[in-house]
Parts: C-alpha cells; sequence; structure tokens
C-alpha cells in the first residue's frame, strides 16, 4: 500500500483505538468534536482517519480556558428600592 494514501477506518476501530465507546464517537460527532473533513461515508458506513481525529480533539479548548465549574457565578441584578414587591 502506498504510504502517502490516508487510510480511514470503520467506528470500531477508531473507538478500540482511543479506548472509548462507540457512543461516544457518535456523541463527539454530533456535538462538533470531530469535524466532517475528519471522516467520508462508504455506503451506508462512515469511516475515520485516526490521525484527523486525534488531531481535531487535541485542538480543543485548554482546560486553562475553560470556566472552573467551582468557581460563584455573579450574577447582576437590577435592583430599585422604591419597587413594591
Amino acid at each position: 500500500m502506498n504510504d502517502s494514501l490516508e487510510s480511514y477506518v470503520p467506528i470500531e476501530d477508531l473507538a478500540n483505538y482511543l479506548s472509548v465507546k462507540e457512543s461516544t464517537i457518535r456523541q463527539w460527532v454530533k456535538q462538533g468534536h470531530i469535524p466532517k473533513d475528519t471522516y467520508i461515508k462508504v455506503g451506508y458506513t462512515y469511516r475515520y482517519s485516526i490521525p484527523q481525529v486525534v488531531a481535531a480533539l487535541k485542538q480543543e479548548v485548554p482546560e486553562d480556558d475553560r470556566p472552573n465549574p467551582n468557581d460563584p457565578v455573579q450574577l447582576e441584578l437590577d435592583f430599585n428600592e422604591e419597587q413594591d414587591l
């Protein structure tokens, strides 16, 4: 096989490679974590490029830039003291 040709694998192989369930791969596709340019449709199945999928997953927002779920949320309230409650 020519090394310049990229190989595409079925979802089972991708899930095994990433050590996740196939349903997780499907969720990542639906959520956009795995972009459309990393897989192709062959007949009734999809085939994934493992290197492209891994690269796309590594492009996720770094943890340092994600909001910390433990940080307090600040709410701004428009409060008028003269208003009857």
